[in-house]
């Protein structure tokens, strides 16, 4: 499931795998058939259905292979005339279809065909729209509760809200990677973060910790916040002293917990954290893998600078991804501990990569070369240096 909603407006819904609609309140799932040269092609059950969120944006496109071409769905939803959630229909064949939609409760740009439907079970109240070769159409359901009527011919494109949304939730970070999925994936957990909110602080403190971070990197106030915020790193704290040290993501959760305390001016629980990482000691689980859900932010950050119980923050702690060598890449913004942000750059002379980087916030604070090379430190606030090749 995809949640997808305008931020600072209640109205949510959440998109299934094959592109059906589940508004959280209110108006009842929109599911949607095609009917095309061949057959009925049923979405939930088709073998060559294709998903993908744009950009990793809460902008879901789905496509389903009819003859000579695909029928590809968009949804996504817009503060235009009062809220909408926008279904886009495209027919990127060259022959013509028709679309069913489960029930009429919804602002179309042109009214549905009045034709009987054959070849299917389909809902009685279905509604059908006809659909020329390369042709599009709109519907959208409506948050102030409107059940029919006129869709407003000028919105928003879904690549110009997913565009939106991506410059939203790079006021966090910005990254320029290699591997164009992992910012696609920090982009889709930090959108479904502000749409869904927190995940309770007693059920799992570690997300709870690390999704208060990225709200606040978001520019969410987080005074409020920091009651809730320290008895869930005593909580997780006190289960990983029991576990024998941090996890990965435990220890990230700290690293987050003092940037809180540090935005909320709490000077006494900084230290206090710092101290508790201190004596946690070393991690004893990694990450091999991208994770799910919030704590998927903070396993891309790490594998690009991880801030170290000693104050220090090394760059590519596991080095250089071999697919990465002799590519450009560049990060803003990642957290490095003691209050500060870095932003790097890498670019390559022949085989060594040259770093420049610039932090703010901590200008003494030691940079190490971490995985990428063990060497080179600084306590430079920004600068450039050739690293060593990498082996």
């Amino acid at each position: 499931m995809t949640t997808i909603g305008v931020l600072g407006r209640p109205w949510r819904a959440d998109v299934t795998p094959w592109g059906a609609v589940d508004p959280w309140l209110g108006t009842h799932r929109l599911d949607w058939w095609v009917a095309a040269d061949d057959r009925w092609h049923v979405p939930e059950h088709e073998t060559t259905l294709r998903q993908r969120r744009l950009e990793g944006a809460p902008v879901v496109e789905t496509r389903v292979k009819v003859p000579t071409g695909d029928v590809v769905q968009r949804v996504y939803a817009v503060a235009d005339d009062g809220g909408l959630t926008v279904v886009e229909f495209e027919n990127a064949s060259t022959l013509p279809v028709a679309i069913a939609l489960s029930h009429p409760d919804v602002l179309t740009t042109r009214p549905p065909a009045d034709v009987p439907i054959q070849g299917i079970e389909l809902p009685a109240e279905a509604i059908v729209l006809p659909l020329g070769h390369h042709a599009s159409v709109q519907v959208a359901l409506a948050h102030d509760g409107r059940r029919s009527g006129p869709l407003v011919a000028s919105l928003p494109s879904a690549l110009q809200v997913a565009r939106g949304w991506l410059i939203q939730m790079e006021r966090a970070s910005r990254l320029v990677l290699p591997d164009v999925s992992w910012g696609e994936h920090v982009t889709s957990a930090r959108c479904d973060l502000a749409l869904a909110g927190l995940d309770a602080p007693e059920s799992d403190p570690v997300a709870f910790l690390l999704g208060a971070h990225e709200l606040s990197r978001l520019g969410a106030p987080v005074e409020d916040w920091v009651p809730m915020v320290v008895d869930a790193a005593e909580q997780m704290a006190r289960g990983a002293a029991r576990a024998g040290g941090p996890t990965w993501d435990e220890d990230r959760a700290l690293v987050a917990t003092r940037a809180i305390l540090t935005a909320s001016h709490e000077t006494r629980g900084v230290a206090d954290v710092a101290a508790m990482r201190l004596r946690l000691g070393e991690r004893r689980t990694a990450a091999l893998a991208p994770p799910h859900g919030v704590r998927v932010v903070a396993w891309v950050e790490d594998q690009l600078a991880r801030p170290a119980p000693d104050g220090s923050c090394a760059l590519l702690p596991s080095g250089f991804p071999p697919p990465w060598l002799g590519a450009d890449f560049e990060c803003y913004r990642l957290p490095a501990g003691d209050g500060a942000d870095l932003s790097f750059a890498v670019r390559w002379h022949g085989e060594r990569p040259a770093l420049l980087w610039e932090l703010h916030g901590a200008p003494s604070l030691r940079l190490t070369g971490g995985g990428a090379d063990a060497t080179w430190s600084t306590t430079d606030g920004h600068g450039e240096a050739l690293l060593a090749t990498p082996r």
